[in-house]
């Protein structure tokens, strides 16, 4: 019987050395371990099985100070700011305020575009962030759609169903067409903000899952002949992912 009667459930969320930890039982784990969820911004404290949490929130207590330099190595979120300039798909863009419609304005000279939202409304700045955001995921699922579809005809793949969202734990996902339903995929809308490399590989990791659910060698081969050796691009994202997370 363990000495750490389970008072917690999965996914419960508690605060150890001014961090955010979240409980997870993972059935294959062999003993209780902490790791840094670094798209969420918070610490994983791992239990093999229900009754096993309590002795997870232990021992996160235990390594208080592990906890407090993991997330000292985090970076800052970096809220969206009028005059703050982005770079979409390899493409400067100066957020800013307007007292039209959301758009986005192309500078014909080649200079940076211009996004802009208006600021109705009592909540004023939050009101701006979350239309810029919105008109955000909008330009992404252009650029994304766009890159899909080239990949799809090198494939010979029609194109699937196109969505983006928000998603803190991977950069995209692949659901195969079968018989009587449409292939999807989804993205992370931030992945706009990397280099367009980054952007690249993603829609041809996720097209070649239209051939290959997996990620066997055979996998891997498509992808490389798509866009040539993704390790680079796989290596980038896990670098620098997390200030991807931040922004917005």
């Amino acid at each position: 019987m363990s000495l750490f009667p389970a008072r917690h459930s999965d996914g419960d969320r508690l605060t150890i050395a001014g961090a955010t930890i979240r409980l997870s039982v993972n059935s294959r784990a062999r003993r209780v371990s902490l790791r840094v969820d670094r798209a969420r911004a918070e610490i994983v404290a791992v239990a093999p099985s229900q009754r096993k949490l309590a002795e997870a929130v232990a021992f996160a207590h235990l390594r208080a100070e592990w906890i407090v330099d993991q997330m000292a190595d985090l970076p800052a979120a970096v809220p969206f700011r009028p005059g703050q300039t982005l770079t979409l798909f390899g493409r400067p863009v100066v957020l800013g305020v307007t007292t039209g419609r959301p758009r986005r304005l192309i500078d014909p000279t080649g200079g940076s575009d211009r996004i802009l939202a208006p600021d109705r409304g009592g909540d004023g700045e939050e009101a701006w962030r979350v239309a810029i955001i919105r008109l955000l995921k909008r330009e992404a699922m252009t650029g994304l759609t766009a890159r899909t579809a080239q990949f799809c005809d090198t494939l010979g793949q029609p194109l699937p169903q196109i969505g983006v969202a928000d998603a803190r734990s991977r950069w995209g996902s692949c659901r195969p067409a079968r018989k009587g339903r449409e292939a999807l995929i989804r993205y992370n809308w931030r992945v706009m903000m990397a280099p367009v490399e980054i952007a690249d590989y993603l829609c041809a990791h996720e097209c070649a899952h239209l051939v290959r659910a997996d990620h066997s060698p055979a996998f891997w081969g498509v992808v490389q002949g798509l866009i040539g050796d993704p390790k680079a691009h796989r290596a980038w994202l896990r670098r620098h992912g997390s200030a991807l997370h931040g922004m917005g």
